[in-house]
């Protein structure tokens, strides 16, 4: 069953392996036509697709935890839409669903792996975002991987994105004694501290990182999420106390780097302090999604959770949110909104 299918969908191909920095002629957006979906399939009008920091790794040809994008192949990521065609039993036109077929404007998706979504519940998009893969990512790295625990001081990196603006409103609703972040701009770190309740917040590019978060956490830390890498690590390593807890989200600041990048200096303070630094991936956490759930859908009611999104319209700036996004622009979750 289906309603009035358009001919054609554009969709972004990634067409040259960046090197560094990606650049706009390595990637197309294309026209492919639109067919009714195969057997067992929906077809879905994308609204809302995410740009999320681990693309840029899917876009070398390297071996990682997730396979690389293929030349001249739609990319692939987050997305949620409307069903508009469905050969699928349970499935109906007119449902919303979140899948992973997005950067394009119509996606063919097996029901398997359509997840229905409530629009009354939440605005769509807070599915990529809060209620989805970004704020599980939160909630298991502070919770599981970092072991957090009433009364620990947290630092943040990051923490203007839309993982780590979460990760530190998720330590205070839950007794954090001290929550600390750094973001890229003095507009971030005002929002920081009076929109998501951030104790303490400075500005990465006002100087060097160990001196500022010195001074925000002159009694150290034991919790330290990172989403950047480089001189933050080095820096967390030696403000966390005996005992501490990193858990290694992401390193965007050395995303696009053409050379190695030299690791931190002091990691023989880790033997003496007797630290646990830990990666996370939230395909691994999965099973704490009803918790999850529960728990956010309450603190997002009560508005102690805020949330923030920087929307970019139109599929046509779908390369440019991406970018915008690796530098920075963004203000919690980065969404691209098709406008039909």
């Amino acid at each position: 069953m289906s309603s009035a299918l358009p001919a054609a969908s554009r969709e972004w191909h990634l067409v040259a392996r960046p090197h560094g920095w990606p650049k706009e002629e390595d990637f197309a957006l294309r026209e492919v036509p639109v067919s009714e979906p195969a057997q067992g399939h929906v077809l879905v009008r994308n609204l809302h697709f995410s740009v999320d920091p681990y693309m840029r790794g899917r876009m070398n040809d390297v071996k990682s935890y997730t396979p690389p994008f293929q030349l001249d192949r739609p990319m692939e990521g987050g997305a949620v839409g409307e069903i508009v065609a469905s050969a699928a039993e349970g499935f109906a036109v007119g449902d919303h669903v979140l899948h992973n077929v997005g950067w394009r404007e119509y996606a063919e998706v097996p029901a398997g792996q359509a997840v229905k979504v409530d629009a009354a519940l939440a605005p769509l998009s807070s599915y990529l975002g809060v209620l989805g893969m970004t704020g599980l990512t939160a909630y298991a790295g502070l919770f599981e991987t970092a072991s957090f625990k009433e009364g620990d001081a947290v630092f943040v990196s990051g923490a203007a994105g839309a993982v780590g603006g979460q990760v530190g409103q998720m330590a205070r609703i839950k007794g954090a004694s001290r929550v600390i972040g750094s973001a890229g701009s003095d507009d971030k770190v005002k929002f920081l501290i009076e929109e998501y309740g951030f104790d303490a917040a400075f500005n990465y590019r006002n100087g060097p990182v160990a001196e500022q978060l010195q001074q925000a956490a002159p009694d150290g830390i034991d919790v330290y999420f990172d989403n950047v890498g480089g001189e933050h690590l080095e820096a967390a390593i030696s403000s966390l106390k005996p005992h501490g807890r990193a858990t290694l989200c992401g390193m965007i600041a050395q995303y696009n780097n053409t050379e190695p990048t030299p690791g931190p200096t002091n990691l023989p303070m880790i033997i003496g302090k007797r630290l646990r630094l830990e990666g996370v991936l939230v395909t691994d956490h999965y099973g704490l999604q009803p918790r999850f759930v529960q728990d956010v859908a309450g603190w997002l009611a009560s508005g102690e959770l805020k949330h923030h999104e920087t929307v970019v319209e139109g599929i046509e700036n779908g390369y440019k949110a991406f970018v915008g996004l690796l530098r920075g622009e963004n203000t919690g979750k980065m969404v691209v909104s098709l406008s039909h």
